[in-house]
């Protein structure tokens, strides 16, 4: 039994299972419909941020894979607060199949998977946001057929999507150059671990340099949740890193270009390059479902990943 904590723990071979997997998942459910391969499976999930994506893309995913999900809200769980998070772990286990927490702190996510019986899926956290990253893998394998020596350009926040998309270069062997003001880059740890897994990864200041002959140019927003304090500051501050038709025209004739959502239109992506011929943004956001199927197949359908993962 396994979880997905983050992506920095999987290996190239675990990578490419999920990816193939989602693949596969994908045709499948275009084509006839997925095979009910979580029957009288259920996915608890836990919510101490909301979203549309995660809970949706979830519970479609268990619902076309034969199984159902369990939307638990703030309110109702309350981690660390109306009971340990170990006590929640362990209850949860003795009903469901598998558990999502999206949560603020890493820690939490963390907590849960040591005490849980039934694999802990990081649904997003302050440190990674892991099934995000498998989905743009998915949207950028299928727009080029490749990850390995591609150009991936991130700009604007050092977040957890960066570090989580960041190890997925890493893995895949696509170049990651990673465009932030000074002060909110990446960490060094997190870039130093993402080199000694093989990646060729690039921190920089310079949005411009950055996105010159970039294979794909990605974003998200410049103050997540949580951040909404630093909000105006950074709204002065991350102007110069935003994705528009000026910086499209700096990549590939041939690139595409991704956010995770939801979008501050008009902020860190304009609407000509939301919208424009290089957007897959929606792709992606279908992808999040795809990816996350094969995610729920590969930790409760009882195939396991190909190689042994360390615990975070």
């Amino acid at each position: 039994m396994k979880d997905l904590l983050t992506i920095g723990d999987l290996s190239a071979a675990e990578l490419k299972q999920y990816l193939d997997t989602a693949k596969k998942l994908k045709a499948e459910w275009r084509k006839t419909g997925n095979k009910p391969i979580l029957k009288n499976k259920t996915l608890a999930m836990v919510f101490q941020k909301p979203s549309l994506r995660t809970r949706v893309s979830f519970d479609m995913a268990m619902l076309h894979l034969g199984g159902q999900a369990l939307y638990l809200s703030p309110n109702e769980i309350g981690l660390g607060q109306r009971e340990s998070i170990a006590d929640v772990s362990r209850v949860l286990a003795r009903y469901v199949d598998g558990i999502m927490a999206r949560v603020f702190a890493h820690a939490h996510v963390i907590e849960l998977a040591q005490y849980a019986r039934v694999p802990v899926i990081n649904g997003l956290s302050d440190w990674e946001h892991p099934c995000q990253a498998l989905a743009d893998a998915l949207t950028i394998v299928e727009c080029f057929g490749k990850l390995k020596g591609l150009k991936v350009v991130f700009l604007g926040d050092g977040n957890n999507v960066a570090r989580s998309l960041m190890f997925a270069c890493a893995l895949g062997g696509a170049e990651f150059v990673c465009a932030t003001p000074k002060g909110y880059s990446l960490d060094e740890p997190s870039v130093d671990k993402a080199r000694a897994m093989g990646g060729a990864v690039t921190v920089t200041d310079d949005p411009q340099a950055a996105a010159e002959n970039a294979d794909v140019l990605y974003t998200d927003v410049w103050a997540s949740m949580g951040q909404e304090q630093e909000a105006a500051e950074r709204a002065k501050i991350f102007p110069p890193f935003q994705i528009n038709a000026a910086l499209v025209a700096r990549a590939k004739p041939k690139s595409i270009v991704l956010h995770c959502l939801p979008a501050h239109r008009g902020a860190e992506i304009t609407d000509d390059a939301m919208d424009g011929p290089h957007s897959v943004v929606f792709d992606q956001a279908e992808n999040r479902m795809h990816a996350q199927k094969a995610v729920l197949a590969l930790l409760m359908g009882g195939k396991k990943p190909v190689t042994k993962r360390k615990k975070s």
